[in-house]
């Protein structure tokens, strides 16, 4: 019987186990969402016991589903929710406090006080100063939770991104372990050195005894018997390196944009660190067998979270598949302008302190015009992105989109107008369980070699630009009136 490959998908508002073939074919899946907190303005937590109770929830479900023994399974990988952060009692696995989200903005003033560090930070983890990393996170439940500093310093503590989380969790604390794109996220990481750089750590005073070791992304994170019996995690990346394999993009220039929760737009660079001046981010794509591979990278806060915004906190719909519909019955002669700055604004602004707004506003508007100026919104950032990735002279060869905002065919029609350039949707657009799942397959043997896995990638439909969109001039001015900085 042909071997299957079993992604775990932790994503921001939900876990997936997604069970694929030994071609990468997609057979099926298990999801489950659990709680957003928001304790604070500007505040994002969750609970790590329910996000591992729901892994173990799909993961069981989906062996279930599909009638799986452990000798059925090669191998196991797993994509997650990059720079969220958690720490927990080395001994009983307990956290001894929420894990602080990606989105979070509550370091906003301990990130401002190192802008004097800010170059040398900048070289050695291409990354900018911002609460969006997880180092100032670490920081912040150190000196905040009570006695946690303490029993740091005494080594009673683990810190890990939720990968490192779920992989001491799946081998019963005997791997403490993460792979190198996740470690780059941290601004911890040295990206040129590849390893933990003591100056930083020193800069954020968080104890080296946390740290989990990193790995290449295809290797072995040790072995789970919640299956049934032993079977080997072979495959981790952070959700938008894996999502970047899972698209193929393996040559220099390659780019892809994935549309969840944020948007994340990453091109491929090979060897090259390239240094940007239009504020996007350095970062680690991937590493195999020792040999690492570059990216430029820009980061949107908001994207799909916007729609759920309008489904959940508006009322707009029930269903996010039901903008669509609704965008169409805009006006034509609508100007609304949304600026979806929920959490801040990302690149190339790095504003955290920005909030949003809607502009544009007459007694015409409606649900139909601000549903459209939200998904409007989400192309005129992946315009700034894409022009900053211009502006640093990095050119790009193709452009191939995923997430689940672009099965919206009125979107991704709108992007490839906005962008004035013709975009690619593969016919799996689930490209971040995908990607882990060739990391994990490649680790077992059931794929030889990256250049195998581009016979997989199939499109399913390219949107070419049909005409030429006036918004995104008014789309700059609007964002002028938001910013703090």
């Amino acid at each position: 019987m042909p071997k299957k490959i079993i992604s775990i998908d932790q994503g921001t508002t939900s876990s997936r186990a997604v069970v694929y073939s030994d071609k990468g074919e997609l057979i099926g899946y298990e999801q489950m969402e659990f709680s957003q907190l928001f304790p604070d303005d500007g505040w994002v937590e969750h609970d790590p016991e329910e996000i591992w109770q729901s892994v173990v929830q799909v993961l069981k479900r989906s062996i279930q589903r599909f009638d799986l023994i452990p000798s059925d399974i090669a191998s196991i990988g797993i994509t997650n929710q990059r720079e969220t952060v958690v720490i927990w009692d080395k001994k009983t696995g307990k956290p001894i406090y929420n894990a602080i989200v990606w989105q979070d903005r509550r370091t906003s003033d301990f990130c401002d006080s190192l802008k004097e560090s800010e170059s040398l930070i900048q070289q050695k983890t291409g990354l900018t100063v911002d609460p969006y990393f997880s180092a100032s996170k670490v920081n912040w439940i150190l000196n905040k939770v009570n006695g946690a500093r303490k029993r740091a310093d005494k080594g009673e503590l683990l810190f890990g991104t939720i990968d490192s989380f779920l992989i001491w969790k799946l081998t019963e604390g005997r791997d403490h372990k993460t792979d190198v794109s996740n470690a780059s996220r941290t601004m911890l990481y040295n990206i040129r050195t590849n390893c933990w750089d003591d100056e930083l750590l020193s800069l954020f005073s968080i104890p080296s005894n946390l740290l989990p070791s990193v790995c290449d992304n295809s290797y072995d994170f040790g072995y789970t018997e919640l299956v049934g019996g032993k079977v080997r995690i072979g495959g981790v990346a952070g959700d938008q390196q894996s999502a970047l394999i899972g698209q193929c993009c393996f040559d220099i220039g390659d780019v892809k944009s994935t549309y969840g929760t944020g948007c994340f737009m990453m091109m491929n660079t090979g060897s090259e660190i390239i240094n940007s001046s239009n504020k996007l981010l350095s970062t680690i794509a991937y590493r195999l067998d020792g040999e690492t591979t570059y990216a430029l990278e820009g980061s949107i806060f908001v994207a799909g979270s916007a729609i759920q915004w309008l489904r959940d906190g508006l009322e707009f719909f029930q269903q996010a598949a039901e903008s669509e519909d609704i965008a169409l019955q805009a006006k034509d002669s609508s100007r609304v302008i949304v600026i979806p700055a929920l959490t801040g604004l990302g690149a190339p602004y790095w504003d955290a302190e920005a909030r949003g707004a809607i502009f544009g506003l007459t007694r015409d508007t409606g649900i139909p015009e601000i549903t459209k100026g939200v998904l409007e919104s989400v192309a005129y950032q992946t315009k700034d992105l894409l022009e900053a990735m211009r502006n640093d002279k990095a050119f790009f060869n193709t452009i191939k989109i995923d997430g689940g905002m672009v099965a919206n065919n009125w979107f991704s029609q709108e992007l490839s107008n906005v962008l004035q350039v013709t975009v690619s949707r593969p016919k799996i657009t689930e490209t971040t369980s995908l990607g882990v799942a060739y990391l994990a397959g490649l680790h077992s043997g059931v794929f030889e070699n990256l250049s195998s896995l581009k016979d997989n990638w199939a499109i399913d439909r390219k949107f070419t630009p049909d005409r030429t969109t006036t918004g995104y001039v008014e789309w700059k001015n609007a964002v002028k009136k938001v910013l703090t900085d």
